[in-house]
């Protein structure tokens, strides 16, 4: 009598699980430690502000998910013996490996600037003068179109602006 009451009790625990993990909203990747969802896909700084995570659902890299079928495969209703499926939400499983390292920090304005997108237009024979400064940047380093304001020309007429090479070292000689 006590096996099957334990039994009972496992299973209800189990059931219990399920249906807590079922609850998440649609498209969360874990829970916060005070009740909240998150859907940020790192875990890292995903509760910020929230006590931290309490659970953490995705299991796969960003990068990885780029990569899943745009259809999802049909998931069975939950129940007490159903089978886990490739959509139902994951309950604190333990990773593989070791987690990634984060990338890291930009420190300096070179290496910030390198993160930043180029503006659109420009290319071969035009400068990026950096209407704040007034100073122009050539084709090709590092600061070319990634300065806050700007705009591009050529080298000559950033000259008769008024503007001065980078470091003092014009583009063409």
């Amino acid at each position: 009598m006590k096996t099957a009451i334990r039994l009972m009790a496992v299973a209800t625990g189990l059931l219990a699980a399920q249906v807590a993990a079922a609850q998440a909203p649609a498209g969360s990747t874990g829970q916060c430690k005070d009740s909240t969802y998150t859907t940020t896909a790192t875990k890292q700084g995903a509760c910020k502000g929230h006590q931290g995570v309490k659970e953490w659902y995705a299991a796969e890299a960003p990068a990885a998910a780029k990569t899943a079928p745009a259809t999802p495969a049909p998931v069975a209703a939950p129940g007490p013996m159903a089978a886990p499926t490739a959509t139902s939400p994951k309950v604190a499983t333990p990773s593989p490996g070791p987690a990634a390292a984060p990338p890291p920090k930009a420190s300096s304005p070179a290496a910030k600037a390198a993160a930043t997108p180029q503006a659109a237009g420009g290319g071969p024979g035009m400068v990026w003068v950096n209407t704040d400064s007034n100073v122009y940047h050539c084709y090709g380093t590092t600061y070319y179109g990634k300065t806050k304001q700007g705009s591009y020309m050529s080298e000559a007429d950033a000259k008769a602006k008024g503007a001065h090479p980078d470091h003092g070292k014009p583009c063409t000689k």
